[in-house]
């Protein structure tokens, strides 16, 4: 067996270029006309772009600052940072190329065939051009904030990822040349609707009445442009006295504009035009992005609304867990009754959410019986019935303890509101743990049953979110399980009251024991396969990160111990490494859902041990976050478990595979027939479900699949 001191020093693969391969694949799907409906593929496109933005205003943003602090450490895998700035900086053209080449010679073509149709200016009938006028003159030009740099206006803020009009003015009178900025408005949709599947996008509406803004100006030159900038959130908390009016200074700090990081600009801009903002944006020439019309292509998601169902996937509707099935007849639904018979695994958007989750909630809230409830809420809604059955159970006289995580990047803003709204309802509203981020997905019931006091909770792997909660892929676990419950309630009080709380019967509770406890358990089954004893390791997370556990991983592989790792972003293992990782198989499915789960599973000699939980194999989750994963019991939903990795992991299975540091999509056999799309069967598999009273039935059996498939794809495809 390997030591840590014998490992490869070249073991790792890069984070940042390891997550441009993954919106690779997304942007694959958006190539993808044989699976693939159109708007579902345009939608694609637009993930591909506001992933990107994400990455560059984050990721790329926080490398640039290492850069410019001239901070020296290497990345893991031995690059300087600015090496790693430049490589993401050329894979990043190259992507977005390939982006721009999909969009204008392909997807806009094929929209253009079935009849919607995105147009310029010139293009429009001259009523339509009439109509667009009158909507400018109504709705755009009373909001417009035209900005002139001049001796008396230094160059205007533009905010990040704003889309912008830029503009080099000449005054006829005295010859001098000024450049001016107009903010394109978000007052209304992007892409104007004309009629007859026809729209055309605001900004064209704007540049054609510019007229009207620069009266008497001679406009010489126009282009657009967007500057991405550092969009991460710091917040000293030890120094900060209210975490709310500090972190509320830092988003306004973020507003007033930051280190600019990316540059996007039309590609018909005059080169004096670009030199200009090069030099205010302090941007270098790999930094600046020029593309053709329209800029932002994240607003293409837009069209996804369209009424045109022959162009989307087909309708999907979640169905109620068949363990809850009783609950729907009963008047009123009673969620407590159920789980009194059982705890329940849910998969989500295959099991409703609303008829699960949300009903347990919002029973709770309702149930004069019900004394307390506690909840984590990292991410929610806007119309979030979570929160409304929350204020709905404080205004009862119920106690009511909300963990709010006011620090999720990108939702500061709405958490905060939610934080305040709460609290002026009577909820009892903590924010967690100082320097850590709350990330767990927990509720906590305590209801009066007449002779006892009785928990309730639920344990989940995604947001309490019920918009997302129909496209993100996540398990969770509703449970009156006294070990669980108790261990629950003991983290709740850990997290209210900062408790010093450790004895977690069982949970995994980050950043206390989820990396050493999954360690450990690898380190388990690499002893039971030197015993001689069934081993194996099956792991399915979003980013696999983690040097340690990659480290215990590779140990495990050289023990002769078969992982599997299933992983749907960034992966910095490398597989097949001959003497280090040759056991060691990484696929990624992405598709019409977002696969979020994270589930953990160890062979542990024939009696697995299993857990699903909120946390992702990086280091923010295992060091700078509240995490928890819960091992489950009951072989029913251990098997569930087992099957999904089965069917994930078949080569009968649609998946993306992982060699060589390249990742290769395998969609056909040897014969050229199409494999079968892991998440669509799962929905046509949901439909066929009926309910049984045994405890010990897999509700979801996709056992005569794996036969199937086992059948028509003799030996590995992978």
């Amino acid at each position: 067996m390997s030591t840590l001191s014998t490992l490869s020093a070249d073991r790792y693969s890069d984070r940042e270029l390891s997550w441009l391969a993954f919106n690779n694949r997304v942007l694959d799907l958006a190539r993808d006309a044989e699976r693939i409906p159109l708007l579902e593929r345009v939608r694609f496109c637009a993930i591909f772009s506001s992933n990107l933005d994400e990455f560059f205003s984050v990721r790329v943003a926080g490398l640039k600052r290492r850069i410019e602090t001239k901070v020296a450490v290497r990345t893991i895998t031995g690059k300087r940072p600015s090496e790693l700035h430049d490589e993401i900086l050329e894979l990043a053209h190259e992507l977005i190329a390939t982006q721009q080449q999909l969009v204008h010679q392909v997807l806009l073509p094929a929209l253009d065939a079935a009849e919607i149709h995105l147009l310029r200016w010139e293009q429009l009938s001259a009523v339509e051009q009439s109509a667009m006028s009158r909507l400018f003159d109504e709705r755009l030009y009373p909001v417009l904030i035209p900005l002139t740099v001049d001796p008396a206006h230094p160059f205007p803020l533009v905010s990040g990822l704003s889309l912008n009009i830029g503009l080099l003015l000449r005054n006829p009178e005295t010859d001098q040349q000024r450049f001016a900025r107009v903010k394109v408005p978000d007052i209304v949709a992007r892409f104007q609707p004309l009629g007859n599947g026809r729209f055309v996008a605001v900004e064209e509406i704007i540049i054609h009445n510019l007229g009207q803004v620069f009266t008497g100006m001679h406009i010489e030159t126009v282009t657009l442009f967007r500057v991405t900038r550092n969009e991460d959130i710091e917040v000293e908390e030890d120094d900060a006295n209210n975490l709310l009016s500090a972190l509320e200074a830092e988003l306004a700090s973020r507003r007033k504009g930051r280190t600019p990081v990316r540059l996007e600009v039309a590609d018909t801009i005059a080169p004096q035009l670009l030199d200009l903002l090069m030099d205010e944006f302090d941007v270098g020439e790999k930094e600046v992005f020029r593309l053709s019309e329209p800029l932002d292509l994240s607003a293409l998601a837009d069209l996804h609304s369209l009424k045109r169902e022959d162009l989307k996937y087909p309708g999907f509707l979640p169905k109620t867990h068949p363990h809850l099935a009783r609950v729907e007849t009963s008047n009123p639904a009673d969620m407590f009754a159920a789980l009194h018979r059982r705890d329940v695994l849910l998969q989500h958007p295959y099991d409703s959410f609303a008829t699960s989750v949300q009903r347990f909630i919002e029973q709770a809230a309702a149930d004069p019986a019900v004394l307390a409830i506690k909840q984590t809420l990292y991410r929610t809604s806007g119309d979030s019935p979570i929160v409304k059955a929350l204020i709905d159970a404080a205004a009862s006289g119920k106690q009511v303890l909300a963990v709010v995580e006011v620090k999720a990047r990108f939702d500061e803003q709405a958490n905060i509101d939610f934080a305040r709204m709460l609290e002026r309802h009577g909820v009892h509203v903590v924010y967690g743990v100082v320097g850590l981020k709350t990330h767990c997905k927990l509720c906590l019931v305590v209801r009066d049953e007449g002779d006892e006091l009785r928990r309730y909770a639920h344990i989940g792997t995604g947001n309490y979110n019920p918009t997302t909660a129909r496209t993100y892929e996540d398990f969770g676990l509703l449970s009156a399980d006294l070990e669980i419950t108790e261990d629950v309630a003991r983290l709740f009080n850990h997290l209210s009251g900062l408790s010093q709380e450790r004895g977690y019967r069982r949970m995994l509770v980050a950043p206390e024991s989820v990396r050493t406890g999954i360690i450990g358990h690898i380190h388990h089954e690499i002893a039971n396969k030197a015993a001689g004893l069934p081993a194996r390791i099956r792991i399915k997370v979003n980013g696999l990160v983690d040097e340690a556990i990659i480290d215990a991983l590779y140990e495990a592989s050289a023990a002769s111990v078969p992982v599997q790792l299933w992983v749907r972003g960034t992966c910095a293992l490398r597989p097949g490494i001959p003497g280090l990782s040759e056991n060691i198989q990484v696929v990624s499915i992405v598709g019409r859902f977002l696969e979020h789960s994270r589930l953990y599973w160890f062979e542990d000699a024939g009696r697995p041990t299993v857990g699903i939980g909120s946390s992702d194999l990086l280091h923010r989750n295992l060091d700078r976050r509240v995490e928890v994963i819960v091992m489950l019991t009951d072989p029913a939903k251990t098997q569930q478990i087992d099957e999904l990795f089965n069917l994930a992991f078949h080569p009968g299975t649609v998946a993306w595979h992982l060699k060589d540091e390249q990742w290769r999509e395998v969609s056909r056999d040897a014969a050229g027939k199409p494999l079968t799309d892991m998440q669509e069967y799962l929905i046509e598999a949901t439909a066929r479900r009926r309910y049984e009273p045994s405890e010990n039935t897999l509700m979801l059996d996709i056992r005569p699949l794996l036969t199937e498939l086992s059948s028509e794809q003799p030996g590995d495809q992978s």
